[in-house]
């Protein structure tokens, strides 16, 4: 069988490489080379992965998958690489995608992205191909987490039409469940975002009752165990109260809040232009007309742009206004620091501005941390550098560490 130069320079790094980590015991590796090899190994699969990406229009094409008896090139795929038939038909949708996206191409078969960034920014920029060069910047410094909401708002910035598309969105909403092979429960909703904003609201804030009840008890379980328990009491109390009778004088439900940022020029518009925003916090973009039905709705804050100044409010107490919360929340719906996309957070008093020498709290003066970078900062001494918004966090010694004078060059 006739073999290009390509595949049989395949074949041979393929060989090459089964015989260097033949025996492999990673008990026997240095640990400080240990990260170096790991590096290394990822650029390898970074790259293999980006070149396996871009055939995969071609294994479509082939009809391979066909004539092997399979429905799909995604289901033949699956198949062969042991990966979900999801994982298969996104890769083949990023194939496709890439045939117009040459600068991501080009990054991802340097290694400069992961294939699941590369996936991220096809997707986007299929739908608003000016915002390609901005997201393969964000790349750089964000994590995935914060690249998916990047690419999402990029997205709807491209879409000619978003009512319509959260109209199929709400029409294809779906909920499956399946069991894995170690025999856990998988529960996976998809649908539109409003929709989704009313249950992770609930979720939330049972989540955060059982953790004080927990926590005072003496236990300590990650969020995401109290996440599940706080699941399993929604669908508990749903059936008490189909069972109970109304009671006369019922107490009303505490107010959950979700925060809704939209710019005012795009409320007054009806859609929005440019960076123009209109997105539930910590979920992403939705069109404006859904804003305009949620606005009614008491679970719901808004956020506008030209809204209450509170940049020039300056409080006497340790501890942030409502209206700097609401603000800090709109700049940082996750911890400040660059990188992490932790929600829980507390209000945390630069460094030089800490309220026992200030005797104030200004919002220019406060950002929002996580616990484990709350800690590093009261406890070890480290901080962000200066500025505004998320930006790294430096030990003491760093060069760029606001105690030692302004940022290096």
């Amino acid at each position: 069988m006739f073999q290009s130069a390509l595949e049989q320079q395949v074949a041979t790094t393929e060989a090459s490489l089964r015989e260097a980590v033949a025996g492999l015991d990673p008990d026997d590796i240095p640990a400080g080379e240990a990260t170096r090899l790991f590096d290394g190994l990822d650029r390898i699969v970074r790259t293999a992965t980006a070149a396996r990406t871009l055939l995969a229009r071609r294994v479509d094409d082939s009809l391979e998958w066909k004539r092997r008896g399979y429905r799909s090139a995604a289901e033949f795929m699956a198949a062969r690489s042991g990966t979900s038939l999801g994982a298969a038909r996104t890769e083949i949708e990023t194939s496709n995608a890439l045939r117009r996206l040459a600068a991501t191409t080009e990054k991802l078969l340097a290694g400069a992205i992961s294939p699941q960034q590369g996936a991220l920014i096809a997707g986007a920029a299929t739908a608003n191909p000016a915002a390609e060069r901005q997201l393969l910047e964000t790349a750089k410094t964000a994590n995935l987490t914060e690249l998916r909401d990047d690419a999402l708002r990029a997205k709807a910035a491209g879409d000619p039409d978003p009512d319509a598309t959260h109209a199929r969105i709400h029409r294809e909403r779906r909920g499956r469940c399946h069991t894995d092979g170690e025999g856990a429960r998988h529960l996976q909703l998809r649908g539109p975002m409003d929709l989704a904003s009313t249950i992770e609201t609930e979720l939330d804030r049972l989540t955060d009752e059982i953790f004080r009840c927990r926590a005072r008890a003496g236990a300590c379980e990650p969020r995401e165990a109290y996440a599940y328990d706080a699941a399993v009491e929604m669908a508990r109390r749903s059936a008490r109260a189909d069972d109970a009778p109304e009671a006369a004088g019922k107490q009303a439900r505490p107010e959950q809040l979700a925060l809704l940022r939209l710019d005012v020029s795009a409320l007054w518009r009806g859609y929005t232009k440019g960076d123009e925003l209109c997105e539930v916090t910590g979920l992403g973009p939705i069109p404006v007309a859904t804003a305009r039905r949620l606005l009614g709705d008491a679970a719901l804050k808004l956020l506008i742009t030209k809204g209450v100044d509170v940049a020039s409010v300056t409080s006497l107490t340790r501890g942030p206004t409502q209206a700097m919360r609401y603000a800090l929340l709109w700049t940082s719906p996750t911890c400040c620091v660059e990188g992490c996309t932790r929600t829980i957070v507390e209000h945390d008093h630069r460094t030089g501005c800490e309220y026992k020498h200030t005797r104030h709290t200004r919002l220019d003066e406060l950002d929002r941390l996580c616990t484990h970078h709350h800690d590093l900062h009261t406890r070890h001494g480290w901080a962000l550098v200066l500025g505004r918004g998320r930006r790294p966090m430096v030990p003491r010694g760093h060069p760029d560490h606001p105690a030692n004078g302004p940022p290096s060059p």
